[in-house]
């Protein structure tokens, strides 16, 4: 396995200022901002999905793997502003060149980001470079989809071919992991509107955990992990997860949801 390794997951609301002003809303309360634009929405599309740059980013999670070890962790606007978690997170690129694991990100999560990032004036050049700065990233970069900078796991395991497309709760749980089964995106703008900032990472940092373990497992099917370091790297995992109090629980729907499933359950054994 190739390090840096940077597990990522994002959660966003709907920017009602900008869809306001894209609609010419400004004149309305945000509670009827939602209402009009979930209808232009349903009329355009017939889901209350809101198009790509209208989502604002509320939260980045991301468990890093290098040569020092593992962390958990995520950047959410309790503490910052949108523009300061894109800043923090398109900063590690600059630094380093990690290879980057999503569920669905090239779809979805670094569209939104790149989105954003414009809006907010930033700029990316590690993350976007096509071989105009590095000649190298000419044959291994971030964008191009059957290169190997950027996996979408929900995109490879699905062989490149949008009608095998699977969620991933539903892969996680069947591989035996805890999945996402007492939280749902839908509840993010409740959460923030609650202020449940420990609800919104716990969720989001749960999906980076489950995608993060299916990324081991896709490595150990591809013949670049073997047996015992795939189940050195479950086991560190486990350790590490027993030092986040927030995650006791995902630990505890692990264990249980594993027991269904032959490979799992030796994690527990």
């Amino acid at each position: 396995m190739r390090l840096p390794v940077f597990v990522f997951d994002i959660e966003t609301i709907t920017d009602l200022k900008a869809g306001a002003h894209l609609y010419q809303l400004n004149n309305l309360n945000d509670d009827d901002k939602t209402q009009a634009l979930n209808k232009i929405r349903r009329q355009d599309s017939g889901s209350d999905f809101q198009r790509l740059p209208l989502h604002q980013i509320a939260c980045i999670s991301g468990f890093w793997i290098d040569e020092k070890g593992m962390r958990l962790f995520s950047l959410s606007q309790k503490d910052n502003t949108e523009a300061e978690i894109l800043e923090k997170f398109l900063s590690v690129f600059e630094k380093r060149q990690p290879v980057l694991v999503s569920w669905n990100g090239a779809q979805f999560d670094l569209p939104v980001i790149l989105y954003r990032a414009m809006y907010h004036g930033l700029s990316a050049p590690s993350l976007l470079d096509q071989g105009e700065i590095d000649q190298q990233r000419r044959y291994n970069n971030y964008q191009n989809r059957y290169h190997h900078q950027h996996i979408d796991l929900m995109d490879a395991l699905a062989l490149f071919n949008g009608r095998n497309f699977q969620k991933l709760d539903d892969v996680a749980h069947m591989f035996g992991f805890a999945g996402k089964r007492e939280g749902k995106g839908y509840q993010v703008p409740e959460q923030i509107k609650q202020q449940d900032w420990l609800g919104l990472t716990s969720y989001c940092e749960g999906n980076v955990l489950n995608t993060w373990f299916i990324y081991l497992r896709w490595l150990l099917l591809k013949g670049q992990l073997l047996r015992e370091d795939h189940q050195d790297l479950i086991k560190s995992t486990q350790q590490y997860l027993a030092t986040q109090p927030q995650h006791e629980g995902f630990l505890a729907q692990w264990q249980q949801s594993a027991q269904s499933t032959p490979f799992s359950q030796t994690f527990f054994d």
